[in-house]
Parts: structure tokens; C-alpha cells; sequence
């Protein structure tokens, strides 16, 4: 059966790194290049703009079967519900999160939000929980959370782990290739890593 693969999750949880891996294993991104390569994300965002459109025009989507597309999680309800999606569900610390979304923000000379962070981690987790208890109701939406540190560290497992999720056919020495660790920044320590 033909399905979709949807990269998703918080802003600046690895969703580039993944389609990096993805597309490097041989599975198409659908992506229009439209937001370009920069400092923040050196290898590109791979993002497919008609996305943010998708509960007003979700036409789109008819043509991503058999590749994969970036959405960011709070979009996933608003895909129809008449296709298949094998969804990729990526997790960062949300205190890396936050310090990459900071970083970006002062690199782009814009204004953040006027939440703390302890504010706007607590609505990310809550947003995540909504998300995930809701896609596990949805038939047509299978989901794999994959840690963004697991890519970057337990590379080969990751990669054998979202290529049995995806059907085997990928290129898994590929997709081990893709990753460059020197793009880790704004990393918080972790135990046993």
C-alpha cells in the first residue's frame, strides 16, 4: 500500500536532519527550495511551502505518496484523512530546543516570543501530548518518535529502525553518511552519552 512519509515535530527538533537522511537513503523529499540553505540549518530547511496551506488547499498531498514532506506537528490534523501517512515523529530536549530556537533568533535579528522558557517548554509538552494522543486514534497515521540525539549518536540504529518503519527499502549506509555531528550545537549534556 502507498503512503506518505511526514517528518515532524517541534521547530528545531531535527526534522531537517531526518529528511537529510531520509533523502539520502533514496525516499524523494517534496520540497520547492524556497527557504534556502543558511547558518541556522547549513544543509537547508527541505521544506515544501504549500504545506502551511494545507487545511485551506490540501491538493498537495495526492502528489507526495512514495516521498516524504516536512510538517510541523501542529499542521498533522490537518492532512485529509483519505490517504495513508507513516509519520516520523521527531524528539529533541526541549532545553535544546529552545536555546537553538534562541540562537536562530538572534542570528536573524528578530524578536522571540514574551514567554520564559520554562513557559514555552511546558506549552511545547502539552502540544505534544495533545499530538501524540491524537495520532495514535488516527488508522491511517502510523507514528515512530525518533530521538534527534539518537540520530546524530546511535546513527546506525536510528537508520535501521526508520527503514523497517518505512518498509526496508531505503539505503541505510546512506542515510549513516548523512549525519554530521559538528552541527550538534546548542547541546545540553545527556547521561551515558
Amino acid at each position: 500500500m502507498a503512503f506518505v512519509t511526514v517528518v515532524s515535530g517541534l521547530p528545531r527538533s531535527g526534522t531537517s536532519l531526518m529528511m537529510q537522511m531520509l533523502a539520502a537513503g533514496g525516499l524523494p523529499p517534496l520540497t520547492d527550495n524556497v527557504r534556502v540553505a543558511d547558518e541556522d540549518n547549513p544543509r537547508g530547511y527541505l521544506e515544501f511551502e504549500p504545506v502551511k496551506r494545507t487545511r485551506q488547499d490540501p491538493s498537495w498531498v495526492s502528489a507526495a505518496s512514495g516521498k516524504c514532506v516536512k510538517m510541523v506537528y501542529l499542521l498533522l490534523r490537518d492532512l485529509p484523512s483519505d490517504f495513508t501517512y507513516r509519520v516520523i515523529l521527531m524528539r529533541r530536549d526541549l532545553s535544546e530546543v529552545l536555546a537553538s530556537q534562541e540562537a536562530m533568533l538572534q542570528r536573524s535579528g528578530k524578536q522571540g516570543g514574551n514567554l520564559p522558557p520554562d513557559r514555552m517548554a511546558a506549552l511545547y509538552s502539552g502540544q505534544l501530548v495533545q499530538i501524540t494522543d491524537w495520532l495514535a486514534r488516527q488508522s491511517n497515521f502510523s507514528v515512530l518518535e525518533v530521538q534527534h540525539r539518537d540520530c546524530l549518536y546511535r546513527t546506525a540504529e536510528s537508520a535501521a529502525a526508520v527503514n523497517t518503519f518505512l518498509g526496508g527499502a531505503l539505503d541505510e549506509p546512506g542515510m549513516i553518511a548523512a549525519i554530521d555531528t559538528s552541527l550538534h550545537r546548542n547541546q545540553r549534556p545527556q547521561p551515558g552519552v
